[in-house]
């Protein structure tokens, strides 16, 4: 029997604490709530949650504040709740490391479609342990097993969610490894910013779902993350290139 997944709503509204808890517990989390950002942070230390729901406006530490402190040592999905439509409140949430937001009033079904597909994005792939391909696994283009990639000094290997710059690991969000795992896997092919949200939410390329100008906003916000990490630079890139108005692609390889 496979383990329960764990939700913890960081939320001061008793209302909407109660409402997301609902939400979690109905898409099979076991849940537990936290009325401040200093308890949220404390429970995400003891429980490390797969998915954390986090309110901006709390009473002590505002939400930035407690998902950065988060990201120190957890990679659970966050979704920042927010009361405040402005786009630099969600710019600042996800850069201190937010994976989505949605703003209050929200509709219950969008929260649960929103973490529905964040959580078929796995942490790792069990049956490829010690970073060997599952027996079924074709090899690439490189000759190596299929989910891992190698440019410029980089390394990602999917079935073990891990990355390496020059041999040094890096510490990416799940959201900021899905989308530099979807770049190695286009090459050089262009990947709109729409093709790129469609990916977090685990939907076709085509499907022709809407794709609002935020929501291309936030992929732009976590690829600057990315480069941050990365260590890259937008104008000589060594592993992501913007290609202006359209979206992005990997660099050339080194010569």
């Amino acid at each position: 029997m496979s383990e329960a997944r764990v939700g913890l709503v960081i939320e001061d509204d008793q209302d909407i604490r109660e409402l997301v808890r609902t939400v979690l517990t109905q898409a099979g989390f076991e849940v537990t709530v936290a009325a401040s950002g200093s308890e949220g942070v404390l429970a995400a230390k003891t429980l490390n949650p797969d998915v954390i729901t986090l309110d901006l406006g709390l009473p002590d530490i505002d939400g930035f504040e407690v998902s950065r402190q988060i990201r120190e040592f957890s990679d659970a999905y966050i979704v920042m709740l927010t009361a405040r439509a402005e786009e630099l409140d969600t710019l600042i949430g996800l850069e201190s490391g937010a994976d989505d937001y949605l703003t209050k009033p929200f509709r219950p079904r969008e929260l649960r479609a929103r973490i529905a597909a964040m959580m078929r994005r796995p942490r790792s792939v069990p049956d490829a342990a010690e970073g060997t391909p599952a027996p079924d696994q074709p090899a690439d283009s490189n000759g190596i097993g299929k989910g891992h990639y190698s440019h410029n000094g980089l390394d990602l290997t999917y079935a073990s969610r891990s990355v390496t710059v020059d041999g040094q690991e890096l510490n990416l969000t799940r959201t900021e490894f899905e989308l530099l795992y979807a770049l190695l896997e286009a090459g050089r092919t262009v990947r709109t910013k729409s093709d790129l949200v469609r990916r977090l939410r685990d939907e076709d390329y085509d499907v022709g779902s809407y794709i609002s100008e935020a929501d291309e906003r936030s992929v732009e916000v976590h690829m600057g993350n990315l480069r941050k990490k990365l260590g890259d630079s937008p104008q000589r890139p060594r592993w992501l290139q913007t290609v202006r108005g359209v979206g992005y692609r990997l660099a050339p390889v080194e010569r």
